[in-house]
């Protein structure tokens, strides 16, 4: 079960799309900095990746590339749990064991889905995508893991996990732990360079939107340059929403730099406008992904590298899952299955 000596975590990334500076920062840059602080487990969600329309190709190809990234960008598999979702069968199997308990109601009220679902034609949208939340809550109960990192928009996700981790307990007797929303450490919320007022999205298409962890030097200076600031020429921190394309490049600047807002508004104080800061921003974000990407190339070189790091953390992942499956299994009723 829970190991006393370290809160258990649980937190994972979809393998849809390109990994973004905005997921480094707000995401696995913390999961590097405090993973000796916890009992970690870290995971490739890719079962949610197919919820929607996908290459099967692409999917393979994602999955594999975002596990390197995660040790690429600092995650050690000696103290931290990385794992491919689907390697463990348990995950698919709680999801179906909890679907049967979920009210509908509850998960027609979830607000992804309805903003999700109104992007799509009515009969292309999946009942994968509807019962999306359930296999959240399956991924964190079967690691019963006391701590979730979760935004904004998962909140709701985990209020969901929660209520129904407690319905189970409450049907079936004590199964699950009741996880508990843990806020992000530290690292800034990083808008979209085209778009300042949307947080950055790794599943966006446009050029400019963002930089990607694994672009080139020339293509990350080029994105940076072309971002959206406004007409002024002042380089401060603001809550205006005119000035929230600037504010964007400030908090990207701050959060790789780790200087107070006082020392970099005086850094940029005799600026001679907007080109400074991108050029300097730039600089930045191409000399943090410089090692990472040199790190990522050599794991990629031969898929063997990260395939044997991942094989190792699906065992010790698929313990645990298969401890508490069959304990859910057990406490729902199951016959038991005798080799």
């Amino acid at each position: 079960m829970v190991n006393p000596q370290r809160k258990r975590v649980l937190s994972g990334i979809q393998p849809s799309g390109n990994l973004t500076i905005g997921n480094y920062v707000g995401a696995i840059r913390q999961w590097v900095e405090h993973q000796s602080e916890f009992d970690a487990y870290y995971c490739v969600v890719d079962l949610h990746a197919i919820t929607v329309e996908h290459d099967p190709k692409i999917l393979a190809e994602k999955s594999r590339e975002v596990a390197g990234i995660y040790i690429a960008c600092g995650l050690d598999p000696a103290q931290s749990t990385v794992f491919v979702q689907s390697h463990i069968p348990a995950h698919s199997e709680l999801a179906w064991l909890l679907t049967c308990i979920t009210p509908l109601g509850w998960l027609n009220r979830m607000t992804q889905f309805k903003d999700k679902s109104a992007k799509q034609e009515a009969n292309s949208v999946s009942n994968g995508l509807l019962s999306y939340p359930v296999l959240m809550a399956a991924d964190i109960l079967l690691y019963q893991a006391q701590a979730v990192p979760v935004g904004d928009d998962q909140r709701q996700h985990l209020e969901f996990t929660r209520d129904l981790a407690q319905r189970f307990n409450h049907m079936f007797g004590e199964t699950f732990t009741i996880p508990e929303a843990m806020i992000p450490l530290a690292g800034a919320r990083i808008m979209g360079l085209d778009d300042p007022t949307a947080k950055m999205s790794k599943s966006e298409t446009a050029q400019y939107h963002a930089v990607y962890i694994l672009d080139d030097p020339d293509t990350a200076r080029k994105k940076i340059m072309r971002s959206v600031t406004d007409s002024g020429r002042d380089i401060r921190f603001s809550d205006d929403p005119e000035k929230a394309g600037v504010n964007n490049l400030l908090n990207l600047y701050q959060a790789l730099t780790g200087q107070s807002r006082e020392a970099i508004e005086d850094h940029f104080a005799t600026a001679r406008g907007y080109g400074d800061l991108k050029k300097e921003v730039a600089e930045i974000v191409i000399e943090t992904l410089r090692p990472i990407q040199a790190r990522y190339k050599e794991l990629a070189e031969d898929s063997r590298n990260i395939d044997e790091l991942l094989a190792q953390g699906t065992m010790r992942a698929a313990a645990i899952a298969t401890q508490t499956l069959q304990q859910a299994r057990e406490n729902m009723g199951f016959l038991p299955a005798h080799s």
